[in-house]
């Protein structure tokens, strides 16, 4: 399940309890980029004590299998760059919403598109999901990018779907990707 390899250079892999203070500042240095789309993320690693409450809660997540949170490391330092993450998931449908983050520094590279198909062959083939979502707004231009570059396919517009801290509520673009097997 883990070292879900995406290049060469960077790989996906569960957060460890000894990094809170590496995603603490993974966080707060792109605060004001995670601060409309990643509110709770946000505010969950807040201080590194909080980040590390974090981790040990993505931990339990994944035990529970209730949301799979990993990072994206480089090898060579094992620094984390980003989060990508497998949320709302329904047993029932064999569905899931993937979520992402990555650090400023990292953005334009590819590197998200790489997790994202990375992480959808180990949804669909260890999880045995058939559909993954991708939920993202349309002024959130990379992000969609990201969808269409792993062959989401736009769905539909989902009206005040999501709401940003102290704003309105925003209609959100609906991509889907289903394991052809």
């Amino acid at each position: 399940m883990m070292n879900i390899m995406i290049t060469e250079n960077f790989v996906i892999d569960k957060l460890k309890t000894t990094e809170a203070n590496e995603l603490h500042l993974l966080i707060m240095d792109n605060a004001e980029r995670f601060r409309r789309f990643f509110p709770l993320t946000l505010s969950s690693n807040a201080t590194v004590e909080k980040s590390a409450e974090y981790i040990e809660i993505k931990e339990k997540e994944i035990q529970q299998k209730v949301n799979f949170t990993f990072a994206i490391r480089e090898i060579h330092s094992q620094k984390i760059i980003g989060l990508i993450i497998i949320k709302k998931i329904d047993w029932t449908k064999r569905i899931g919403e993937l979520a992402y983050c990555i650090g400023k520094n990292f953005e334009g590279k590819g590197l998200v598109t790489k997790a994202v198909k990375a992480i959808s062959d180990f949804a669909y083939n260890e999880l045995d999901l058939k559909t993954l979502q991708i939920i993202a707004h349309k002024t959130n231009l990379e992000s969609m990018k990201v969808a269409q570059n792993s062959s989401f396919i736009w769905k539909k517009t989902l009206l005040n779907e999501f709401t940003p801290k102290d704003q309105a509520p925003l209609d959100m673009e609906l991509y889907e990707h289903t394991n052809e097997k």
